[in-house]
């Protein structure tokens, strides 16, 4: 029945079940649905159905649940739930998940929920709770199998089957020595198919790929990514086992940091959405806005400056805006590519060069291309007037190369001083080639003033 529901239709029948006070109905509806589903409907339902909901599921639905939601609506559930109800679902929830959630509430209220879970669960939380957010040890879970190296397939198979429920990931398997220390991994495919009596050194892999705790969140992701891994372990200085990371935080990663980064090219701010009050969405923007309000004032100064020459050749002011526009939009799309680069890719000296080259080639090809086409147009349109296209499509060239550099350059330089080359945003480097633009157009037709004005 659910499988050909649509989520309109499910969302009827829950309502219709909490009206109805249809507990067992219910139960057996949401035993169906993927926890995201599940989140899905609690996203959908009234304000006034929150709460009957929570109270018709159980802890393990209710963990499940909250793991699927923003923060908001998990501080809003824990709220709803109330202390004592709260802890005997924070004892079912990822830890890692865990740590997000309590980071988002005060002191004292942390505190309080510390206090009613369990002795173990909660130094294991104030543990992953003491590493930033961004880092491996703020991403990580502790909740994973170890094994030791002398010990045999049979032995790593029962502990997994002991501490499945209990794992986050039961693919790979640790392997460390007397001190914690990481030696090898093995995955859970080289067990099955091994002798039952085989001892793990002999399965295991000695050179094992980890993350540092301290390593940012972007490096940890990009490792998983680059070796296909399903989790990584997390290590100390000291080469200590303290966690690991699964592929679907890391996939989280990425997508927090691409809305980031869309986020700053277009200078809009954090944490604007379609439910963003207009006055809260007007002061996330308004900075950005503000600063290059006064960049662009120099544009007008440049314009100014060359007062004489517009009041000789009016026929320049028809493609002034044509000029920057076009050189707006090619520093944005260079900037574009440099941004979703470097968080793909290693970013060397000998990348860079390429790069700018690459760019540079990009940039004479459109330049030449766009600059031929305009020159045609201006030519033809003001009355065969030779010098005039000469000067449209050179100053188009030479600008649609500035400004490709632009949108290339920018971007590294910030990523080479540490900056996050994202903040390099897509209105500010429209509005510094559009400077760049206005003088390189009214200069090449301030030197060929004396042609334009004798045709």
């Amino acid at each position: 029945m659910v499988a050909n529901m649509t989520e309109d239709q499910l969302l009827v029948l829950v309502i219709k079940y909490l009206k109805e006070a249809k507990r067992g109905a219910l139960q057996q509806l949401l035993e169906e649905l993927h926890p995201y589903d599940v989140a899905q409907i609690y996203i959908g339902l009234p304000d006034k159905h929150h709460h009957k909901f929570i109270t018709f599921l159980t802890p393990d639905q209710v963990a499940d649940l909250i793991q699927e939601l923003d923060s908001e609506l998990q501080i809003e559930i824990l709220h709803k739930l109330g202390i004592e109800r709260s802890s005997k679902v924070m004892n079912l929830m990822d830890n890692d998940d865990l740590a997000d959630l309590l980071n988002e509430l005060s002191v004292d209220r942390i505190q309080e929920f510390l206090d009613v879970m369990k002795k173990e669960d909660s130094q294991h939380i104030q543990s992953l709770m003491s590493y930033p957010a961004d880092s491996a040890g703020g991403l990580m879970t502790n909740q994973f199998v170890w094994i030791h190296a002398d010990q045999t397939v049979r032995q790593a198979v029962e502990k997994l089957k002991t501490y499945a429920s209990f794992s986050e990931n039961i693919y790979y398997l640790y392997v460390i020595n007397a001190e914690k220390k990481l030696v090898g991994v093995v995955s859970y495919r080289d067990l099955l198919i091994a002798d039952i009596d085989v001892q793990i050194e002999e399965l295991m892999f000695s050179r094992v790929v980890s993350v540092h705790v301290n390593d940012d969140q972007e490096d940890v992701a990009q490792t998983i990514e680059r070796y296909d891994f399903i989790a990584v372990p997390v290590v100390d200085d000291h080469n200590k086992l303290l966690g690991i990371i699964t592929v679907d935080d890391a996939i989280d990663v990425f997508i927090r940091e691409a809305n980031e980064d869309i986020e700053r090219l277009s200078a809009v701010g954090r944490d604007i959405d379609f439910n963003t009050k207009a006055i809260t969405a007007s002061i996330r923007r308004l900075p950005w806005l503000v600063l290059l309000l006064f960049i662009g004032l120099l544009s007008g100064s440049i314009i100014s400056g060359f007062e004489a020459t517009l009041d000789q050749v009016v026929a320049l002011i028809f493609f002034m805006p044509m000029i920057a526009g076009m050189t707006g939009n090619t520093g944005t799309q260079s900037l574009a590519v440099v941004v979703r680069g470097i968080v793909t890719a290693d970013v060397d000296r000998a990348t860079v060069v390429k790069l700018i080259l690459r760019e540079l080639r990009v940039g004479l090809i459109i330049g030449l291309t766009c600059g031929i086409l305009i020159s045609l147009i201006a030519y033809f349109w003001q009355d065969q007037n030779i010098y005039l296209g000469f000067v449209v499509g050179a100053s188009l060239l030479i600008t649609l190369v500035v400004g490709t550099l632009a949108g290339t350059m920018i971007p590294l330089m910030l990523h080479r001083f540490g900056i996050d080359p994202a903040v390099a945003s897509g209105p500010l480097i429209t509005t510094i080639n559009d400077i760049f633009s206005l003088m390189i157009y009214f200069g090449i037709a301030t030197a060929f003033l004396s042609q334009l004005t004798a045709l």
